[in-house]
């Protein structure tokens, strides 16, 4: 049986669900995550999407994530997410925010969270093709530089928290 996912209305309220492949199919408002994985270097942890994606195929991304299921609470979708695309498992999530995003291939409420992660990044080859820590600055200036090549919505949503809190120090390098 295919995944069921909830369904949001315009003022952000769940007003059902639907089959993934319809939420996708027709656009439709659902939730999903967001994880920024940063390690004690200050590096941004990028990758690309594979070819197969069905949303936003062999763009970069610097954020785990993906669409919450029916029922499913944010937090455990972040942890499900983050340890099925990168592998990483057992670590503190921090919220860093919930927004709204929309453009004529996803509408999602997005719930954002960073990680601090120094041990081995393992790919799910499903979803993940190349994958490397980018430092913070070369992170910004290579989105500055190519906006085309990353996920609109990561850049979106998350390109401001990593200037403001990655260049200036914060975030990840905290304890």
């Amino acid at each position: 049986m295919e995944e069921l996912v909830t369904v949001y209305d315009d003022a952000g309220m769940p007003c059902g669900t639907a089959p993934r492949s319809r939420v996708r199919a027709d656009n439709l408002r659902h939730a999903g995550t967001g994880i920024v994985v940063c390690n004690s270097a200050g590096q941004v942890y990028v990758h690309r999407r594979t070819d197969s994606k069905d949303v936003f195929p062999g763009l970069y991304d610097y954020a785990a994530g993906g669409v919450m299921a029916a029922g499913e609470e944010p937090l455990a979708a972040a942890t499900r997410e983050l340890e099925e695309e990168l592998g990483v498992a057992g670590v503190p999530l921090e919220p860093i925010g919930v927004a709204g995003y929309e453009d004529e291939h996803t509408r999602y409420i997005a719930h954002l969270f960073t990680a601090r992660w120094d041990g081995p990044v393992r790919w799910q080859p499903e979803e993940v093709a190349w994958g490397d820590w980018v430092d913070a600055a070369e992170l910004i200036a290579w989105l500055d530089r190519s906006p085309e090549q990353f996920v609109p919505d990561s850049s979106s949503l998350l390109r401001g928290w990593i200037a403001e809190h990655l260049l200036a120090g914060e975030g990840a390098s905290d304890d």
